[in-house]
């Protein structure tokens, strides 16, 4: 997801909420950028529709995103709601290194009504295996021992607290054995460029987030969300 788009303004509304329901609503459009994107106009791209921003903060626990506090404060000051996303490195330290290295720049997470919460972002390798050298169950396990951190730091489990993760369907399903073991806790984000949103993980009924283009009037890649909570 080196530029991708997404985010959910029913997300950030949850996150203000300890008890949530499902509610389909309308379908907000949000955009996630990085540092490939260093120069964005947010007043334009707040009026062109988009409610809302991921933001890449860090990427193992070697990289930060240069641009993240002008990028963040930008989104902000434009009335976006918006939020910090991980780029997950499962073969250079553990989940737990990862997540607090997030947290630590910019991954945070608090309960403003307009901070989405953080996202890992655990796909394809870009340098290697495409499982990073782990099997699916070290992977689920990693997986695991992120989400947990970064949910004992930033409050309840899972309303809104807990890591939203981002992946795809083949992805999830060649490097976790297509594991079921984050569908009642993490909301799903699901990249997928096409007409529909196609299968599923394992034991994701919907997802929260779904990416579905890579291009488009605003900067980085274009998300809608299916499915939202209501406080």
């Amino acid at each position: 997801m080196k530029l991708s788009t997404t985010a959910l303004l029913a997300i950030a509304v949850s996150a203000a909420s300890a008890s949530p329901t499902p509610e389909k609503r309308a379908n907000p459009k949000g955009i996630d950028v990085s540092a490939y994107q260093p120069n964005i106009n947010w007043s334009t791209v707040k009026a062109n529709g988009i409610s809302f921003a991921y933001i890449k903060a860090t990427e193992g626990t070697t990289y930060t995103n240069p641009d993240f506090s002008s990028q963040y404060t930008g989104a902000t000051n434009a009335g976006l709601i918006r939020g910090g996303y991980h780029f997950a490195h499962p073969d250079s330290s553990s989940g737990a290194t990862q997540a607090k290295y997030f947290l630590a720049h910019g991954g945070g997470w608090t309960s403003d009504g307009i901070t989405l919460p953080g996202a890992l972002d655990i796909e394809y390798n870009p340098n290697g295996a495409e499982c990073y050298g782990l099997s699916a169950s070290a992977m689920v396990s990693w997986i695991k021992d992120f989400s947990n951190t970064y949910h004992s730091s930033t409050g309840v489990y899972p309303d809104s607290s807990v890591s939203v993760i981002y992946t795809t369907t083949d992805w999830w399903t060649t490097c976790t054995g297509n594991s079921a073991a984050f569908a009642s806790t993490n909301p799903l984000w699901i990249a997928r460029y096409a007409s529909s949103i196609g299968t599923l993980p394992a034991g994701w009924s919907y997802t929260t987030f779904w990416q579905y283009a890579d291009s488009g009037p605003n900067p980085g890649i274009k998300t809608s969300s299916t499915a939202r909570w209501r406080a």
